[in-house]
């Protein structure tokens, strides 16, 4: 029965996804209601300001609905939207530090490209690493991974959903995460 729900849910997001990836306004306005509170969640813990937090939820949302093409998975949507957050909160952080200015045209020549394809081919491997780890994992850490990293519930929502407290869920995603890094180590070493 939890496998459904959590079934459900995922195929909810996928469902959201594809049809955000359309441009459906009301499936990108239910992606943001149901990821709203823990992107400022994690952007809080990031910055350490709300108002802060709240401004850059903003911009991930917007950059993410931009990008919505990229993700290949629409399922792990909530994981995607959270490395969104982190990648921008750490920006932003970096760029408090030093507040340099510079005039439009100097910063329009400056272009510089993150992604080779050398880092894709390494994303791509390092994903079917994880999905072997998960497939190796027990049924009680695999859920509990999926449920956080692609269902994008919160600590909350996975107490509600497993019926257990959140220190419970907090020790099972620790634990799950020890032995899917443990799974991940073994498939590299083979």
């Amino acid at each position: 029965m939890v496998t459904e729900t959590i079934e459900a849910r995922l195929s909810q997001v996928a469902s959201l996804v594809l049809a955000a990836k359309t441009g459906d306004r009301q499936a990108q306005s239910a992606l943001y209601e149901r990821y709203h509170a823990s992107a400022i969640a994690l952007a809080y813990r990031k910055l350490g300001n709300w108002d802060e937090a709240e401004e850059l939820v903003q911009d991930v949302f917007i950059h993410a609905f931009e990008r919505i093409e990229q993700l290949r998975v629409p399922e792990a949507f909530g994981g995607w939207l959270r490395q969104i957050v982190r990648r921008m909160a750490i920006n932003r952080l970096s760029r408090r530090r030093v507040a340099l200015t510079m005039e439009g045209e100097a910063l329009e020549s400056v272009h510089t490209s993150h992604q080779t394809p050398l880092d894709g081919v390494l994303d791509i491997e390092c994903r079917e690493q994880v999905r072997h780890g998960l497939n190796r994992l027990g049924d009680v850490d695999r859920r509990t991974l999926e449920a956080f990293y692609l269902g994008g519930q919160s600590l909350i929502e996975m107490a509600e959903h497993f019926e257990a407290p959140i220190g419970t869920i907090k020790r099972r995603l620790h634990v799950a995460r020890k032995r899917l890094a443990a799974e991940m180590e073994s498939f590299q070493a083979v």
